[in-house]
């Protein structure tokens, strides 16, 4: 099995080298590593098309890109690569990705590509951040893909798992459960400083507290110890508020169409 490792934190993050590490020792895989060169934590599914992208690789093999994750998956995937990797694998994150944390996250972000591309696709990240008790959650991920693997649910498959291990020895996880996701209060206030010449700068304010941590959300598992896994969809459509707006809105208003086109006349004017 052919693996495709990135993450967002960067190529020498300790989360990738010990995930990259623990899927080395899986009988009959290769992992090959494109990942950010420098952090790119909540770059979400940018990429950059305005700026050339280089390619380079480290002493340790792993190759880097001056990009977002989601570059580095789709280079990987468009052109870098000489085969297709049977499974992307994004990750471990320095930190939690539950709840609204996925839109922004540049883990799950990298993982998407993968999806998009019709492979399957995994986001790893531990809860807490600061990398206590990495070794355990690298092997508790490697483990997953090679239950994965022997149920067959990667060759020939497409979707796209979440997956938050909490920051606990390897004989303390419980078994995983599969969540859905929570929700997350606004994020606090943006940071207002003065650089050294006297402009205002402002720093984005941190993530809101959990709101909806009930049983079946993805705080509530790892909350209890266990590993919490929750499959994603690139389609964002509200299937609920399409048939809503189909039914209620009425693009059969003469009155108020007259009273627009009239306001941008005689704005031209």
């Amino acid at each position: 099995m052919r693996i495709l490792l990135c993450n967002d934190d960067g190529y020498l993050a300790p989360g990738i080298v010990a995930l990259h590490e623990a899927l080395s020792e899986l009988p009959d895989v290769h992992v090959l590593v494109v990942a950010p060169e420098h952090n790119n934590s909540a770059k979400s599914n940018a990429l950059t098309l305005h700026a050339p992208l280089y390619v380079r690789e480290a002493h340790n093999g792993f190759r880097y890109v001056n990009g977002t994750p989601a570059d580095c998956v789709h280079i990987a995937l468009t052109g870098l690569l000489d085969d297709r990797p049977d499974l992307v694998v994004s990750g471990i994150n320095n930190g939690a990705n539950m709840g609204d944390d996925t839109i922004y996250s540049g883990t799950v972000g990298a993982a998407m590509e993968g999806f998009l591309f019709g492979i399957p696709s995994l986001a790893f990240s531990l809860v807490e951040r600061d990398w206590a008790h990495l070794d355990a959650a690298a092997r508790r991920a490697a483990l997953f893909v090679a239950q994965l693997q022997a149920q067959s649910h990667i060759a020939g498959q497409r979707w796209l798992l979440n997956v938050n291990i909490p920051n606990l020895p390897l004989t303390l996880l419980k078994p995983v459960k599969w969540c859905r996701l929570g929700r997350r209060h606004a994020a606090e206030r943006v940071i207002c400083q003065k650089n050294p010449r006297g402009e205002i700068m402002y720093w984005i304010g941190a993530s809101g507290a959990a709101a909806d941590t009930s049983p079946g959300t993805d705080f509530h598992a790892v909350a209890q110890g266990h590993v919490a896994v929750t499959p994603l969809h690139a389609d964002l459509t509200d299937y609920r508020a399409l048939e809503h707006w189909d039914k209620r809105f009425s693009d059969d208003c003469p009155d108020a169409l007259a009273s627009a086109q009239d306001r941008t006349e005689r704005g031209l004017e």
